[in-house]
C-alpha cells in the first residue's frame, strides 16, 4: 500500500484547507459527491430561472411600448405580472430555502473534513511513534548481531592464526577482544613472542575500514615494540577492498 512523505502529507493538508475546488473533489471521494451534485444542479437550475426572468423583463418592456395607450390591457397585464411577483417571491423563498440548506450541508462537509484532519494528523503522530520505536529495535538488533558476529568471526581468525602462528615456530603470549591502546579500541589483539597482531573484524569491510587498521597498527607497534601484523575479517568483501588492502600489506580473511 503506498505511503506518504511528510511534504506530502503537508501539502495534501494545506490543499485542503486552502483550496475550496480540492476540498470539494475530496469530499466527492469520501461519498459526498451526491450532496455536491444536487448543490450543482441547484446552481444551474437558478442561474437559467434568472435567464428566463430576464428574457420575460424583455418581453414586458416591448409591450409596454406597444400598449402604452391601452390601459385597460395594461391593467390586465398589471395583475397577470403581480401575479407572477408573487410566484417568483415563492420561488425566491423557496430557493433561499434550498441555499441555507445548501450552506448548513457545506458547513456540516467542513466539520467532517476538520474532523478528518485531526483524525489524519493523529494517526501520523501514532504511526511516527511505533517508526521510532521499531527503530530503537531494529537498532538494538543490530547491534547485538554486529556483537555476535564480531565473536564468531573473532573465533574463526584466532583458530586459523594458531595454525599459521605454529607453523611459523612462534608461541602466542596473550590474546584480548576489545583490547584498548591509549583509547584505540582493537577487535581482536594476538601477540606472539615475536610478533604482534591487530585484527579488525567487520561483516562488510570497506576501503576506509583498511586504513582505520593500518592506523590501529602503527599505535600497537609503538607500544609492543614488535613487528605488527594488520588483519581484516568479513565475510563481504569486494574486490576493489581486497586489492587495496594487499597493496598496503593488510592480509584478508574471508568467511
Amino acid at each position: 500500500m503506498a505511503t506518504l512523505s511528510s511534504d506530502e502529507k503537508v501539502r495534501f493538508l494545506k490543499a485542503l484547507e486552502e483550496d475550496a475546488e480540492f476540498r470539494y473533489a475530496v469530499a466527492g471521494l469520501l461519498g459526498l459527491d451526491t450532496v455536491i451534485s444536487e448543490l450543482r444542479n441547484l446552481r444551474s437550475d437558478f442561474l437559467l430561472y434568472i435567464k428566463e426572468q430576464e428574457k420575460r423583463w424583455e418581453e414586458n418592456n416591448r409591450r409596454w411600448e406597444e400598449n402604452s395607450r391601452r390601459w385597460e390591457e395594461n391593467d390586465r397585464k398589471w395583475e397577470e405580472n403581480f401575479k407572477r411577483w408573487e410566484e417568483n417571491n415563492k420561488r425566491w423563498e423557496e430557493n433561499n430555502r434550498r441555499w441555507e440548506e445548501a450552506y448548513k450541508r457545506f458547513e456540516a462537509i467542513e466539520l467532517e473534513l476538520k474532523k478528518l484532519r485531526e483524525d489524519f494528523l493523529e494517526f501520523v503522530k501514532l504511526e511516527e511513534k511505533r517508526w521510532d520505536e521499531a527503530n530503537r529495535r531494529f537498532s538494538r538488533i543490530e547491534m547485538e548481531l554486529g556483537a555476535l558476529s564480531e565473536t564468531v568471526y573473532s573465533r574463526y581468525v584466532l583458530e586459523d592464526l594458531r595454525e599459521e602462528i605454529s607453523v611459523r615456530g612462534e608461541k602466542i603470549v596473550s590474546k584480548q577482544r576489545n583490547a584498548d591502546f591509549d583509547g584505540v579500541e582493537v577487535d581482536l589483539f594476538i601477540e606472539t613472542d615475536r610478533a604482534a597482531y591487530v585484527i579488525e573484524v567487520k561483516t562488510k569491510p570497506s576501503i576506509e575500514d583498511i586504513g582505520v587498521v593500518l592506523v590501529k597498527a602503527d599505535i600497537v607497534q609503538q607500544r609492543v615494540g614488535k613487528p605488527v601484523v594488520p588483519i581484516v575479517t568479513g565475510v563481504m568483501i569486494g574486490r576493489e577492498v581486497e586489492s587495496y588492502a594487499k597493496s598496503k600489506g593488510v592480509a584478508i580473511y574471508r568467511y
